[in-house]
């Protein structure tokens, strides 16, 4: 028995790769005589910096909704005493803005953050905030993918830059979704929305 339904499914796996390899292709049919031909619609974008602020603008603007949100008496909270407070994960992860733009200018990129000690409370730390993502869209928004970035050390890949610069304050949006939780609260990206 489980040799005949073995046999079954390498018979119907079979007929479905020769269905997909023989099957006429829809650039193979000729066009019909007299009738325009239909062609698919363009993708929505194929300019990279729409795409790559796409991803940008929705990041940030999480992490800017969450530095509102969460309350000015947790922001020095820290779930263990060696990692970021909520305000420092916040100012890191805006701040890494200055990082990529050093890049950019060829220079040799600093890994300090801003201090905390530097921000007497939550509405200057996301004042800061709003000016460090409002800088990284500028800089996006006139990114070249044509060609590669003259970092200090070496050249780089123009979409594995702008990859790094989107992708870093998302690992930062999940540690701060796990400061929202171990807080009993719910991040704004997680609430029903009306």
């Amino acid at each position: 028995m489980k040799s005949k339904l073995h046999t079954v499914i390498l018979a119907a796996a079979a007929a479905f790769a020769v269905g997909l390899v023989c099957a006429p292709s829809a650039a193979a049919k000729p066009a019909r005589a007299g009738a325009a031909a239909q062609q698919s619609a363009p993708a929505a974008t194929t300019n990279p910096n729409e795409g790559f602020l796409r991803t940008w603008k929705d990041i940030s603007h999480k992490i800017l909704e969450m530095a509102e949100d969460f309350p000015e008496d947790k922001y020095d909270f820290k779930p263990k005493p060696e990692v970021r407070t909520f305000a420092e994960q916040v100012l890191h992860a805006t701040g890494s803005v200055h990082y990529f733009n050093a890049i950019l200018e060829g220079k040799q990129p600093t890994e300090e953050d801003p201090k905390r000690a530097d921000f007497k409370s939550k509405a200057e730390i996301v004042a800061y905030a709003k000016k460090a993502v409002a800088e990284g869209t500028a800089m996006l928004e006139k990114a070249d993918f044509s060609k590669t970035i003259q970092g200090p050390r070496r050249a780089i890949n123009p979409y594995a830059f702008w990859s790094d610069f989107c992708e870093h304050p998302g690992e930062h949006y999940g540690a701060m979704v796990v400061y929202y939780r171990l807080n009993g609260l719910v991040p704004p990206e997680s609430r029903p929305r009306k």
